[in-house]
């Protein structure tokens, strides 16, 4: 059973059996169907099907001589909206099952972000048509979380949003000197580093962590593509699923100026979503790669 079932409004889904009967409804009501070849001629399949708006389950495997479409696994998938990125991305096949992890090294996160590649099909048509790597792809990222909680902003008045804004490009230009192997760079990142580190270390004796961390973009477990935020939201709305009727939270996130959906189940959720607000919580992160025509 896939964990992040519960975050697109299937909670109470317990057995195989329930889950056989879902994975059945999906390949015969499809609302979106997908089909290629691999390299050994082998036919894949994946049939997605939305229970809510961009809310759904894909469902993938393979097809026999004879046509017969055998189930291979299933997941579930937010489609984000927006461009989360423009930065190249590097993909990569898992070892288990015939799905893919994109890995994007987006100088504003800080670290390689990893996220879970939700069109696999686009992507073999891509590589059996001998079209990669393709430059000029832009990313939309989206994500699921099982546990959050909602927190108050930072109060910040104009011109420290402005300051902050201003801060941020400037280190960004640091990062990217840096990784061409600008040696000044490097010294003036790791001087910064230092003395972040120095006044976070003085300030916290007195103040909450929160207080002082506005947002957070971190590894999480010994997933590579689960990771732990803390962001603002920019925007939010609720949704409900059609099957099972359970409601489910939107919410899009601003995270060390990464922007990018989320999506909730309300009974995951402790606090009051509001745009301003900040979500804190771990995510599953997905991926769209969005090929030039």
């Amino acid at each position: 059973m896939h964990k992040f079932m519960r975050a697109i409004g299937f909670s109470k889904l317990q057995d195989k059996k329930q889950l056989q009967a879902l994975v059945t409804e999906v390949v015969l009501n499809a609302d979106e169907r997908k089909y290629t070849t691999k390299t050994d001629e082998t036919a894949i399949g994946e049939f997605c099907k939305d229970f809510a708006k961009n809310i759904g389950i894909a469902v993938c495997g393979e097809f026999d001589d004879g046509d017969k479409f055998t189930f291979d696994y299933c997941y579930p998938y937010l489609r984000g909206t927006g461009i989360s990125s423009t930065e190249d991305v590097t993909v990569e096949r898992h070892a288990a099952n015939e799905s893919y992890a994109g890995v994007c090294d987006d100088i504003k996160v800080g670290v390689s972000l990893i996220f879970y590649l939700q069109d696999m099909i686009s992507y073999i048509k891509a590589k059996n048509l001998g079209k990669l790597p393709v430059r000029g792809t832009t990313l939309t990222l989206s994500a699921l979380s099982t546990q959050g909680m909602i927190m108050m902003p930072i109060m910040k008045n104009e011109r420290q949003k402005q300051k902050t804004k201003k801060e941020m490009n400037n280190r960004n230009h640091l990062i990217a000197a840096a990784r061409r192997g600008d040696e000044e760079a490097i010294e003036t990142l790791t001087l910064e580093d230092m003395d972040m580190y120095t006044t976070i270390s003085r300030k916290i004796r007195k103040e909450d962590v929160f207080s002082l961390v506005d947002t957070y973009f971190m590894p999480y477990g010994v997933e590579c593509d689960q990771y732990s935020v803390l962001g603002e939201i920019t925007d939010c709305h609720r949704t409900k699923n059609k099957l099972t009727g359970e409601e489910i939270y939107i919410l899009t996130i601003n995270c060390n100026e990464l922007t990018f959906d989320v999506c909730i189940n309300i009974i995951d959720l402790f606090g009051e979503p509001q745009i301003g607000r900040r979500f804190k919580g771990t995510i599953w992160m997905q991926g769209l790669i969005n090929f030039p025509d």
